[in-house]
């Protein structure tokens, strides 16, 4: 399929209806995706990665920093790393690099709107904790919004993109992958669910806007994992509840 819209101009109808209309599951990735790369959250939570680092292997800041960002290359995320070669205590790690102050992230009224309105079942997946997930989008105003989470621990520490992970969530929801729809902003984490039959939108930074997202997290090879882009969820999915 292969559409790509930027902007409500470039919306058409007949694609979205024939990308959409067999979906009743609709799976969103968190962080990034159902709030703006450049919201300060994710800089808040890589600081206190660094600082849990620092602190419980013994390392100065830059060699902490450094190790951070060579578990999140090679494992998928900083977490995985420090399961695998430090034998860290995931719920430890987890509670204390989460523990930000999300005052800053503004509720989002329509985007709860347009995801209630979608028809059937809307979950969320992420590579973060349940309780960051909570807490985030009670902070968006989306409480009551979604019918489930799936977070890392449900996935038994494999992160996305890991085929393992998504067979683990559709396994955990009874999910048939060929009705269902995923958003994401990390274009690799499309590739394993567009395989398996999902429709997959590749949720963009606005133009001009702050990217707060890791520099190998922002390449974008549309054509190979998404059938749509969008760089404003809200409005993409109104047009979606519009012609449903």
């Amino acid at each position: 399929m292969n559409k790509h819209f930027e902007n409500t101009a470039t919306y058409i109808h007949a694609d979205l209806r024939a990308g959409f209309q067999h979906v009743d599951t609709w799976i969103f990735d968190l962080d990034n995706t159902l709030y703006p790369p450049d919201s300060d959250l994710w800089p808040k939570i890589d600081e206190r990665i660094t600082l849990f680092l620092a602190d419980r292997l013994d390392l100065d800041g830059l060699s902490a920093r450094a190790l951070q960002k060579h578990y999140y290359k090679k494992f998928g995320t900083t977490l995985s790393g420090l399961v695998s070669e430090d034998s860290i205590v995931p719920a430890d790690f987890l509670s204390f690099v989460h523990d930000i102050d999300r005052s800053t992230l503004a509720p989002n009224p329509f985007l709860k709107h347009e995801i209630c309105a979608l028809p059937g079942r809307k979950l969320i997946f992420t590579n973060g904790s349940r309780d960051h997930a909570i807490q985030t989008t009670d902070q968006l105003g989306l409480h009551g919004a979604f019918d489930g989470m799936f977070d890392i621990v449900d996935a038994n520490m494999i992160p996305k993109p890991d085929s393992a992970a998504y067979e683990a969530f559709l396994a955990m929801f009874s999910i048939d992958p060929s009705t269902a729809a995923m958003f994401e902003d990390i274009a690799r984490n499309l590739i394993v669910p567009k395989a398996m039959g999902m429709t997959a939108t590749l949720v963009v930074p606005k133009p001009g806007r702050v990217d707060h997202r890791e520099a190998h997290d922002r390449g974008v090879d549309v054509d190979r994992v998404a059938d749509f882009k969008t760089s404003d969820l809200t409005i993409f999915l109104g047009v979606i509840n519009e012609i449903l």
